[in-house]
């Protein structure tokens, strides 16, 4: 998987410069640039912006808890709780750069969606890719799948992440997933650790061998082989696995 060289053209056409013209001549120093691109997903306060995945409201299993959204766990598993479930920043993106930072209590689970589409009657995950949000010492998913794809980082069920980098329970990562012109990228505290290319064979290998091919699940197949629908665009969801999990300083950095 050559990452390193598709990130570098990516990156590279992404960088915007910016300076002060402060300098020795005595001209008056231009105020900051705003980033009109810059979407800060949630403010630290409040629930702005953000509802339950297909419905309005927030679930009460979800608070604000110092600066962090948190998702109180059930301990029933995925979305266990009557006032539980994922949800979703009410606004679809196709080319961004997100960034958040994420712990977890001891032996718990999340993940975070994107691109994902609202499909009634059927999960989150049935249209979107995932970044795997978990406690790897202690949780048993860490090891199921092949190789490490269940753990922290990791392109669920489809692509581990190497290296895996991730800090104990209870610390904060920090994390970010580049999308771009169907190239995407996951980062754990500061590294890159996947990379891969929507709607190609490869996409279409990858799901293949996962718990969503056609033959295990095909709802879920076409979705994600599809990745985006038409738009190529889609939500942004935080996941209710059942587990006590905080996400902070999330923002998304629109790429044109």
């Amino acid at each position: 998987m050559k990452k390193v060289s598709t990130l570098i053209i990516l990156l590279s056409a992404m960088i915007v410069s910016s300076c002060s013209s402060c300098n020795n001549t005595g001209k008056k120093e231009e105020a900051p640039q705003v980033d009109t691109n810059l979407v800060v997903l949630f403010d630290g306060a409040t629930f702005d912006g953000w509802r339950a995945y297909n419905s309005t409201d927030i679930p009460g299993a979800w608070t604000i808890e110092d600066g962090a959204i948190k998702i109180n766990g059930s301990g029933r598993g995925e979305a266990g709780a009557e006032n539980g479930g994922d949800i979703i920043f009410d606004r679809k993106f196709s080319n961004f750069e997100l960034t958040f930072e994420w712990k977890v209590a001891q032996g718990s689970n999340s993940g975070v969606f994107y691109l994902a589409q609202e499909v009634p009657d059927e999960p989150i995950y049935i249209s979107a890719p995932e970044y795997q949000v978990l406690d790897n010492a202690n949780h048993p998913d860490a090891m199921l799948g092949v190789d490490g794809n269940r753990q922290s980082a990791s392109l669920y069920d489809m692509i581990p992440a190497k290296p895996q980098n991730a800090k104990p329970f209870g610390e904060w990562n920090t994390a970010k997933i580049l999308v771009y012109k169907g190239t995407v990228a996951h980062f754990q505290n500061e590294v890159n650790v996947l990379e891969y290319h929507l709607w190609t064979p490869q996409w279409k290998e990858m799901l293949d061998k996962s718990k969503f091919s056609q033959d295990k699940w095909p709802v879920a197949y076409d979705l994600l082989l599809n990745c985006g629908g038409e738009e190529k665009a889609g939500y942004i969801g935080l996941q209710d696995h059942g587990d006590d999990v905080w996400f902070r300083n999330i923002k998304v950095k629109i790429l044109n």
